[in-house]
């Protein structure tokens, strides 16, 4: 079954407009100490309104980010096709249907997403959580039908050939607790996720996936193309192409999630695409959920990650290493942009690389975002205690443990989305 989402009536996504002038090069802008005012242009002006908020104030922070830390965010195609590969409606103990849909969105060189989907049986349309996973749609089913990815895979996940990067069916279900499918179906919820890798493999300098389709426009200066962190997010809002025309999901009803570096890729696609209604970033971290001006010893750092994972972010963001009070903006304005969509952090205690601590301080710096939307009591006035949720509008969680995503977790993603995706 082949279907062509565009006839569907998919809307175009919006594409940040250009700042009217050049952004200065790090060295020429103001330093700030503290989070910059997420309600205050670069000119000054004072935004009061919700109006000013999503005509100025909004559009200009989209673009700051992709200037200085993602890339260009990339238009949507002008085409979208999605092809059922395989429908199982006795799945998961015979408590969800499982299908398999590969999504067509350029030239046929270009990578595919290949998006697995797990839905109620009976309980449609369902809301539906969202997001990328780190080696291949088996590893978290042992379904004999879902297809094993042939691009690189990382050599250090279950059933991968050593020296190759390929994965095979040995690592089936090897995963299947970070994204327990038929613990979310038992629940009323559906559930889709697709490898990071069909859009873009997660190493640096070799020209594939979608990295090896765009090259930048004449006379564009390096440091704008997009980076691996955008086009993972770019990939989300292809998923979303699919599950909104999808008639056992309800296209008002979806969430999306990540962990680790695919928490940044979950917040940055939840900031820059408006059918995303909730937004669950998970142990996300520097680039991500974690600030950027880090008051925690034992947080990643802007010139830490830039140097091990340079590919993730657009090559400004290395300015910004040795003095990341430059930066025009940090990472509560991306939380805001997302306003007035839910929005909720989780953490475990052990994994201070993620900045726990530092992530609660982005939701209250993000809030008065969100006021202007009327919820005069956004987040709460505190860190929550450990393993309680906290399910304001800017949520917070943390548990014991360390840095995983698990069925707990998920427990915690559900318990949000019940008073969040009614």
């Amino acid at each position: 079954m082949r279907l062509s989402l565009a006839s569907l009536g998919i809307l175009a996504m919006s594409v940040v407009a250009a700042p009217a002038e050049p952004l200065p090069q790090a060295d020429k802008l103001p330093s700030i100490a503290e989070f910059p005012d997420v309600l205050t242009m670069r000119d000054g002006t004072k935004i009061t309104t919700k109006k000013d908020w999503e005509e100025k104030r909004r559009p200009e922070l989209k673009a700051l980010f992709e200037h200085y830390m993602y890339g260009k965010f990339p238009a949507k195609p002008e085409k979208v096709t999605a092809k059922v590969l395989f429908e199982d409606a006795k799945a998961l103990d015979g408590k969800g249907t499982l299908r398999e849909v590969e999504i067509t969105f350029g030239p046929p060189e270009w990578p595919k997403i290949y998006l697995l989907v797990a839905v109620p049986n009976g309980k449609t349309p369902a809301a539906c959580f969202v997001g990328p996973n780190f080696g291949g749609n088996h590893l978290v089913t042992s379904h004999n039908k879902v297809r094993i990815p042939t691009v690189w895979v990382p050599g250090n996940g279950p059933g991968v050939e050593k020296g190759t990067n390929k994965a095979t069916a040995e690592g089936r279900g090897k995963q299947a607790d970070t994204w327990p499918l038929q613990q979310i179906v038992e629940k009323g919820y559906a559930v889709a996720t697709f490898y990071c890798g069909d859009i873009q493999p997660d190493r640096p300098n070799v020209k594939e996936g979608m990295r090896a389709t765009m090259p930048l426009p004449p006379g564009e200066l390096s440091g704008s193309e997009t980076a691996t962190v955008m086009w993972w997010a770019w990939g989300c809002h292809r998923a979303v192409d699919f599950l909104v025309t999808d008639k056992s999901i309800d296209p008002k009803r979806l969430a999306v999630v990540g962990h680790s570096r695919l928490g940044k890729t979950a917040l940055l696609a939840g900031a820059f695409d408006d059918r995303i209604a909730v937004v669950i970033p998970h142990q996300s971290g520097c680039g991500g959920a974690g600030p950027s001006r880090s008051k925690n010893a034992k947080a990643e750092t802007v010139k830490r990650i830039t140097t091990a994972f340079p590919h993730w972010f657009c090559a400004k963001f290395t300015w910004f290493g040795d003095d990341t009070t430059k930066l025009p903006f940090d990472q509560h304005c991306l939380a805001a942009i997302c306003a007035p969509r839910p929005v909720l952090f989780t953490n475990a205690e052990d994994d201070q690389w993620a900045n726990p601590p530092g992530q609660f301080d982005v939701l209250t710096a993000a809030a008065p975002a969100f006021k202007l939307y009327g919820d005069d009591k956004p987040v709460a006035a505190k860190v929550p205690e450990q393993g309680k949720l906290s399910d304001e509008r800017l949520g917070y969680f943390i548990r014991a443990g360390k840095h995983a995503m698990t069925p707990d977790d998920w427990k915690v993603y559900m318990q949000f989305g019940d008073k969040w995706l009614k």
